[in-house]
């Protein structure tokens, strides 16, 4: 892979506001990875998505919802649209359940973006309290995925 390559999957990361991205040919393998400031992102959603639930958008607002995770815990949420999985293929075993531990290094998820499968890590210490999401599901840039007690 030369540098021009390099710099094209660098724009395509722009152009597609991805944070991570992971390829593999052969023996060669580069992962590319943004350092995120925390600050907000606008991503687009899909029109057809929204359309999934019209009943939602008329409901009338409720209570209003906790602004955080329950005291204690602290929320691993997703860096990107896209679908979530708990393990890399159907046949594996989950990387995490509920009462593992975890360091910054633990893969905890994987969630694919665009056919790109992005291995999704901890990033802090401590033990998984709750999944919060189902395997397959859609989630949403900063939706909360998992509930960790740090250590």
């Amino acid at each position: 892979m030369d540098i021009k390559e390099i710099h094209r999957l660098i724009e395509l990361m722009n152009e597609n506001d991805l944070l991570e991205l992971e390829l593999v040919e052969d023996s060669k393998k580069i992962r590319l990875k943004k350092k995120y400031d925390g600050g907000p992102r606008m991503i687009a959603a899909p029109v057809a998505a929204v359309a999934h639930h019209p009943a939602a958008a008329a409901a009338p607002a409720g209570p209003a919802q906790p602004a955080g995770p329950p005291a204690g815990t602290i929320a691993i949420k997703s860096p990107m649209v896209g679908t979530f999985y708990r393990s890399s293929n159907p046949e594996s075993p989950a990387y995490v359940e509920e009462g593992d531990q975890v360091n910054p290094e633990t893969v905890v998820c994987i969630v694919e973006a665009m056919k790109v499968f992005n291995e999704i890590k901890a990033e802090l210490e401590g033990t998984i309290v709750s999944i919060l999401v189902e395997n397959g599901q859609t989630v949403e840039y900063g939706q909360p995925m998992f509930l960790v007690k740090p250590n």
